[in-house]
């Protein structure tokens, strides 16, 4: 069979500088001089770090949303998602310290868990997406709501508390590293690295492109449409599990408000990354930079003390609607 529909479908990178490109990266060093400029320890290794590690946890989530996204789906559960995974995972520790002890043991199996609970659940949306025939949009949101809703029945609608004893060991995931680096920062530049290596030079990120771009194209080219987005969303789950893992030593529990508004800020961080929303093109190295402009401005606000922590929701709003327009106005 012919590759050149397939060929049509994926972008093609033009000659020169892409000012689309270096666009999110302008507005972020943009960022750092007002930051700079406003607070003598914006720039200090201790703000650095803390507003890295913080964004660490939507970083890796807004990875595997870059291919949901390029592929032409979107996921709105990774937030309940994530409470959902927390809230099991501190439910299996727990219930296995009286056997095994509040040891190494008990902690790897809690994170195989979580890790396999993100599988399973990356598996239910992508599998009622492409088998089931229904709307992305319908099946996560529907999702979306079952996560929260069994969270909150683990809880009881409280909050679930990791053991004393595994939260001991568990604590140095976050609050250490290696050179002063903390781990979150170091797994978010190594599932930064690995997902642009995958976007851009694996035959399943050129493959995601494709059905982004046109589905029924990428068919006719004898790529594995259903089997490509599937394992997108099963991508999406395992991120979502790995910031799971680095989120949960950070509180040592979890509550029905765990992961709110988590959907919002890894898609906002997509969008402005460069990643279009109706797919197409992913761009995973243009999401992290989407992820350091929303940490750095929620930063400067508060440095600021401009605006309301309570409106960051709003403000995030905005962006991703101003980030779409930008990219419909580059279009016509």
């Amino acid at each position: 069979m012919s590759t050149a529909p397939l060929e049509r479908a994926v972008p093609t990178r033009r000659s020169g500088v892409d000012l689309k490109a270096i666009g999110p990266v302008l507005a972020l060093i943009l960022l750092l001089v007002i930051g700079a400029s406003i607070s003598d320890g914006f720039l200090s290794w201790a703000n650095m770090t803390n507003v890295l590690s913080r964004s660490a946890f939507i970083g890796i989530i807004a990875v595997g949303a870059t291919f949901v996204i390029a592929s032409g789906g979107i996921d709105l559960s990774v937030g309940s998602m994530a409470a959902f995974v927390a809230g099991s995972m501190i439910l299996i520790m727990n219930a296995l310290v009286p056997t095994m002890g509040a040891g190494a043991s008990t902690l790897a199996v809690g994170m195989l868990a979580a890790l396999a609970i993100g599988v399973v659940a990356g598996s239910v949306n992508g599998g009622l997406i492409t088998k089931a025939g229904i709307e992305p949009f319908i099946v996560t949101l529907g999702t979306m709501g079952i996560y929260r809703s069994l969270v909150t029945w683990l809880a009881d609608g409280g909050t679930l508390s990791l053991d004393s004893g595994i939260r001991t060991i568990y604590r140095p995931v976050y609050f250490d590293g290696i050179l002063g680096v903390p781990w979150p920062i170091i797994a978010f530049a190594l599932v930064a690295i690995a997902g642009q290596i995958v976007m851009s030079m694996t035959s399943f990120g050129r493959h995601v492109s494709a059905i982004g771009s046109n589905e029924d194209v990428a068919r006719y080219s004898a790529i594995r449409v259903d089997r490509v987005k599937t394992f997108a969303y099963v991508l999406q789950g395992i991120c979502v599990a790995v910031a799971t893992l680095l989120y949960v030593p950070r509180l040592g529990s979890a509550s029905p408000s765990t992961g709110v508004l988590w959907e919002l800020e890894a898609i906002a961080a997509v969008i402005i990354g460069g990643t279009l929303l109706k797919g197409g093109y992913g761009r995973v190295w243009g999401t992290v930079v989407g992820v350091l402009i929303l940490g750095f401005i929620g930063n400067i606000l508060n440095i600021t003390s401009l605006v309301s922590n309570y409106l960051n929701g709003a403000i995030q709003g905005v962006i991703i609607v101003a980030a779409v327009l930008l990219q419909r106005s580059r279009k016509s």
